[in-house]
């Protein structure tokens, strides 16, 4: 008997103030199946959150405004267990580990296979 069970496609935020990384990775976020919410600012990401449920937020740590950092801190008040992925050029590591065992980062410039393997361990463990 087939397989007829599908997970359901993984929900992800993803805030980017670059114009042209926020459409183009977006889209290739989308190639497997995902479903992508792309927000230019915190406080827009903050508004969708408040919308719909997402499974991960990946966030761009500098952005206009709030942080990605301070996004990350706010959601994480109201959604514990939620996955955030911190993107930045500079490195994150230290501290990060304070804002819960949910939260990861990807240094930029980061290859798509990268980001790719760590949505699929995000997926396994939810």
């Amino acid at each position: 008997m087939p397989d007829t069970h599908h997970p359901a496609a993984l929900r992800l935020l993803f805030v980017e103030d670059n114009e042209y990384l926020r459409e183009t990775l977006a889209a290739m976020l989308e190639e497997d199946g995902r479903e992508v919410r792309a927000c230019a600012t915190a406080e827009e990401a903050l508004e969708a959150f408040g919308q719909q449920a997402f499974d991960v937020v990946i966030s761009d740590v500098s952005l206009p405004g709030m942080s990605g950092i301070d996004l990350a801190r706010r959601l994480l008040a109201s959604r514990p267990a939620l996955w955030i992925i911190l993107s930045s050029g500079y490195a994150l590591d230290k501290g990060l580990h304070t804002l819960g065992p949910n939260v990861r980062s990807l240094p930029k410039p980061f290859e798509l296979d990268d980001m790719d393997g760590l949505l699929a361990e995000i997926r396994a463990a939810l």
